[in-house]
Order: structure tokens, then sequence, then C-alpha cells
């Protein structure tokens, strides 16, 4: 499914990954700083990798041999945000429904009614964001992510700002993702314990290098 070797540098930091991921969600754990946001922007193009391959259901995302790399918006990959970025000013329909008007009807995956059933968001749909709690906010952002209809979920830390209550409130709507849409996801977090209940495969990032559970 995914095929990883790269190299990347910034500063001191230096990253050295290289991955062959088969199964349908991945847990990255590691410390702060280890890298681990570093890689998800690898994989989606915020940042590029100094040299390597990464390539995703036999497409090559970037090849530095090949002189490939594929702009963000051409890798169908979906990303939530260690902080979830929900625009202020546009109630949770608007919010949900943004980035729609950029996809075209035939590369829609998931129908917003799917997606507002999985994660119970219909009730929530007048309200703006301010009015919104931790563990409703995230559902939002999950559900803007889906309905761009990626191929690949990236999640960053997405229980860290959440009490432990919430976190229970939000791992089902995680585990539902998985099991009812088929997703492949990469779920980035630095508590073990947490990841477990969904990923079915576990990586650490440590000195800039990944470590196989």
């Amino acid at each position: 499914m995914l095929h990883l070797d790269i190299q990347y540098s910034r500063g001191d930091f230096q990253l050295d990954a290289k991955l062959d991921w088969q199964s349908q969600v991945l847990g990255v754990l590691g410390p702060s700083g280890a890298g681990k946001s570093t890689l998800l922007n690898l994989l989606n193009g915020l940042l590029t990798p100094k040299s390597g391959l990464i390539q995703f259901n036999q497409q090559i995302l970037f090849s530095s041999q090949q002189k490939v790399c594929l702009a963000p918006h051409q890798r169908r990959i979906g990303m939530v945000f260690q902080d979830i970025r929900l625009f202020p000013h546009l109630n949770l329909l608007e919010n949900l429904c943004y980035g729609l008007r950029l996809l075209p009807a035939e590369q829609r995956r998931f129908s917003l009614d799917e997606v507002l059933d999985l994660l119970q968001l219909r009730d929530l749909l007048k309200r703006h964001p301010h009015q919104l709690s931790g563990g409703e906010a995230q559902r939002v952002a999950l559900g803007r992510a889906l309905l761009m209809s990626p191929q690949l979920l990236l999640l960053d830390e997405p229980l860290s700002s959440l009490d432990n209550a919430l976190k229970q409130q939000i791992i089902p709507y995680l585990l539902a993702i998985k099991q009812r849409m088929n997703l492949p996801m990469i779920i980035v977090s630095h508590d073990e314990q947490e990841v477990s209940q969904i990923a079915d495969q576990l990586i650490s990032l440590a000195q800039g290098k990944i470590i196989q559970h």
C-alpha cells in the first residue's frame, strides 16, 4: 500500500525514513520533536523530501530519481491537524462543505448524509465553531476531511487536546471510519495505549529513524 524511503533535513533535524505498510491503520508513536508531524507533512506534500521515494497504491507521489513531486491537491490525502482548523465565520454545514466545490462529483466517495450519520453531526449544523465542545469540533474536522474523499487519511495527534472523557467519546468514531468506510489511516500519537485501540500496526520515530514494533 505505502512504500516510503526518504531523507529530509531542516536545521539540525534529520529524518531517514524507510517503511513498507500494508495494514489498514498505522499508528506512529514518539515523543515531541521526534518528527511525527514532519513525516505526515512529507506524505501530504506540505513538505518536500531531500531525496527518496514515496509511493502509495502504486502511484508515485514523490521520486527524486524520476523528478516527480505531486502537489498536495493531486495526492488525494486527507489531513486532520493537531490544532483544529475550522473557519470561525462559517457554520458547521458551511465548514463541512467548504472544499466540496473543488471536488468533481465523480471523485466523491462519501456522501454528506453518510458522513453526518457516521459522526452524528446533524444536530450541530447551524452552530459556529465557538459554540462547540472539543469533541464536537474534532468530529467536524474528521467530517470535513472525509468529505474530500481521500484515499488516505492522516491524523496528527487527533486526541491530544481532549480530556480523557472526550477521548473515549472520539475513539468509537475513529473505529467507525476504519470499519465502515474501509479507509486507510495513519494516526500520530505520543500515547501507545490510546493509539493501540485503533491501529493494526505500530511504529515509532526515534532520532529521525523508524523503529518497527
